[in-house]
């Protein structure tokens, strides 16, 4: 590891002053001890029973349909606001949110076809209509269909559907990785209802894993559960793409064959404004990313954008089309998230925005006034602005105002914004602005608390910037204990996930009781935003290619050495927890360093050997072209090397991370001779624990975990070990 020291500054915010407590964040001056009239219990911190809400949400506003208001609260008890005027005044009479036209759901439209054909019994899944309604599509037995909702005439598109070929339906590690966790269809009507594209998936070179049931109460033997699942390196599905027309049913398949050597994922499908289909292909490592646009009637296409990177390219979003028949396009290609104008023939106009700060999606586009609204992380990453610029790439705004969370709803006419903020040290209001982001009135903010309206103390969160030992400012938030004694070092408790791009720091309320409970019983909470999870851009991002854990490790550490640089931190009881990617991250710092007394793991990848291919290989590639970052990046590796306690647990009927992470990382403790470890599984549950009486028990020996190592030292041992220190200095 790097040696070096980390440095902080308490960030601070303009428009809302800090607490007293903030203020006295670096100097470590003590302050008032509160006399609460309560506080919270496990149970209560555990959301079990009643429990006092530490949220504090402003209410409900939003536009009214008419266009001239702004609405206040609901029913009749709401408030209605003249946007001229900004008088309250009346309710009109006529205040009905008229119906808005959008695509059914997926039980609506199976109902409708139901009813057009009349056979409630026959089984179907994955059930869509087309924008127009002119077309339903739906799978049965792995197959895909098309009906004509005029005439009601079926075409079976595919006759092969099996368990080892799917049609118009994605298996585990797409839905998982590619389209959206429990997302499985696999095929999309275009706009008129035509054409349906659609995914065939061949499984069969895809392993079987088996997770087995042992909860059969009745007979008492096991039940196993076998699905196809691709670990790192193991093949996976092949993919063909399809396109059908709805009125005959005929298939043409896009010849993917110049892609064969890449062992393809078609990672995106949709359709253009002209009719055209769209989809994107990458690479299995996913180094790159083909745009394509095909003839949905002969499916011959040509590749029209090439993304490129040095580590990984996230699957990018679908075009923004604009009416003359260009689109805005989001591109990491420069390291940093930015937004392109391309012309109607998919030429590049030019970089609508540039710099060393990250584009986070598209709000709303005014092609009329030629401007387009985004969110980005420009003023901070671990906030959420709006800002605007022209569609020439001129005149960069920002428009929110002060620190925090912006959620911005624009009015119809794009003249007005309901600004709805909070931050750490700010709770929820709702602002109305003009256009430029101007404040014209504050409508509504949260009131007290409903803990602290009952005697009940709150700490409050702190936003800090550590210096990293390279000198990366690490964004980070600290929980100090309530009542605070700056003379007394307290145990410090680090909550984290620190996966790629998913900061656990972000400034706004947080209303969580558990971090409140642990600052009520003397402990420090801490989290941080390590480098590759702190939303700054994909250059910075991109910092954890090919060995996992080994850079965010370090933030970790960095993080940890500052705050216990503070005499009221014990760099002795420092404790880590997380779940999933959060679990990897807290058994790998139990084992690679020599910073943390105890970690409670919940559901981690111990090698990323035995986690999918897709998520897997887009940060580390491929075992046997990585071996020696697979190795860096392993807690089996490390298994001698445990610092501390261990404690993980796991859900037996996980079917994301199986519980055989957990089975070799023991395996692994014992033959390492090492005794100062735990493990618990339950049973039944998958990836998150979703039992409560489960969770009351992770929770209460989470607690107990924590009070046998982390437990604050009492006044006799403090007497104790200031005289081994004097002893021992004596005797040198």
């Amino acid at each position: 590891m790097l040696q070096g020291t980390a440095k902080a500054t308490v960030i601070r915010t303009p428009i809302y002053p800090l607490s007293l407590l903030a203020l006295s964040l670096a100097s470590g001056q003590e302050l008032p001890k509160p006399t609460p009239a309560h506080t919270l219990t496990l149970e209560q911190a555990s959301g079990r029973g009643k429990a006092p809400s530490f949220a504090r949400r402003a209410p409900k506003v939003e536009f009214s349909v008419d266009g001239k208001h702004v609405v206040i609260g609901k029913g009749d008890d709401a408030v209605w606001v003249d946007l001229t005027t900004l008088e309250r005044v009346p309710a009109p009479e006529a205040r009905t949110e008229p119906e808005k036209p959008h695509p059914p759901h997926e039980a609506s439209a199976a109902a409708r076809v139901t009813e057009l054909l009349g056979d409630p019994e026959t089984p179907r899944e994955l059930v869509a209509l087309s924008e127009n309604g002119a077309t339903a599509s739906w799978v049965s037995g792995n197959d895909l269909y098309l009906v004509d909702m005029a005439t009601a005439r079926v075409s079976r598109v595919t006759e092969d559907g099996s368990p080892e070929r799917l049609n118009g339906k994605l298996d585990w590690v797409y839905q998982e990785e590619l389209y959206g966790r429990g997302d499985f269809r696999g095929s999309w009507l275009s706009p008129d209802g035509r054409y349906a594209a659609f995914l065939s998936l061949d499984e069969s070179p895809v392993h079987e894993f088996t997770l087995v049931d042992h909860i059969e109460k009745e007979t008492f033997r096991v039940k196993p559960e076998v699905t196809n699942y691709p670990l790192a390196g193991d093949p996976n599905p092949v993919v063909s793409l399809g396109i059908a027309r709805a009125a005959d049913g005929q298939v043409v398949w896009v010849d993917l064959s110049n892609y064969a050597d890449a062992e393809p994922l078609i990672v995106r499908v949709g359709w253009t404004p002209r009719g055209r289909l769209l989809f994107m292909v990458q690479d299995r490592i996913q180094t790159w990313c083909d745009v394509n646009v095909a003839d949905p009637e002969t499916g011959r296409y040509e590749t029209r954008i090439q993304e490129r990177s040095e580590t990984w390219v996230e699957r990018p979003a679908m075009p923004h089309w604009l009416e003359d028949g260009s689109f805005l396009w989001i591109s990491a290609r420069s390291g940093y998230e930015h937004l392109y104008h391309y012309s109607p023939d998919w030429k590049l106009v030019g970089a609508l925005t540039s710099g060393e700060w990250s584009l986070r999606d598209i709000v709303r586009v005014d092609e009329q006034a030629g401007q387009v609204y985004f969110h980005s992380s420009a003023d901070g990453a671990i906030d959420r602005n709006l800002y605007r610029v022209g569609l020439d790439g001129k005149g960069f705004t920002r428009l929110t105002r002060g620190r925090g969370t912006h959620r911005v709803q624009f009015s119809a006419d794009g003249r007005y914004l309901l600004d709805r903020v909070s931050a750490l040290d700010m709770p929820e209001e709702v602002r109305l602005c003009d256009a430029d982001g101007d404040l014209l009135d504050r409508l509504a903010t949260a009131p007290e608390c409903e803990a602290v309206a009952q005697g009940y103390p709150r700490a409050d969160w702190e936003v800090v910037r550590i210096e990293a030992r390279d000198g990366f400012p690490l964004d980070a938030a600290v929980l100090r204990p309530l009542p605070f004694d700056a003379s007394e070092p307290h145990p410090v408790w680090l909550m984290t996930y620190s996966g790629p791009d998913a900061p656990s720091v972000r400034n706004r309320w947080n209303s969580d009781p558990w971090p409140q409970f642990l600052a009520e019983n003397g402990i420090v909470c801490l989290q941080v935003n390590v480098r590759s999870a702190s939303g700054k851009g994909h250059a910075v991002i991109g910092s954890c290619y090919k060995e996992l854990g080994v850079r965010e490790l370090a933030d970790l550490e960095d993080a940890v050495d500052w705050l216990c640089a503070h005499p009221w931190a014990d760099g002795s009881r420092v404790g880590i927890t997380g779940y999933s990617y959060g679990g990897f991250m807290t058994a790998y710092a139990l084992l690679a360093s020599d910073r943390f007394a105890l970690g409670i793991a919940g559901g981690g990848v111990y090698d990323w050997r035995m986690y999918d291919t897709i998520y897997t290989e887009r940060y580390m590639s491929t075992p046997d072209r990585n071996p020696d970052g697979y190795q860096r990046s392993s807690c089996l590796e490390h298994a001698g090397s445990l610092s501390g306690f261990l404690h993980m647990h796991h859900g037996v009927m996980d079917d994301n991370v199986h519980v055989e992470n957990l089975m070799q990382m023991a395996y692994a403790l014992q033959l390492a001779g090492k005794d100062s470890w735990s493990m618990m599984v339950y049973p039944q549950s998958r990836h998150g624990i979703h039992n409560r009486e489960q969770r009351w028990h992770a929770r209460r020996t989470e607690w107990r975990l924590i009070r046998e190592h982390l437990r604050p030292v009492t006044a006799e041992e403090q007497v104790g070990r200031a005289f081994e220190q004097a002893v021992g200095s004596g005797s040198r």
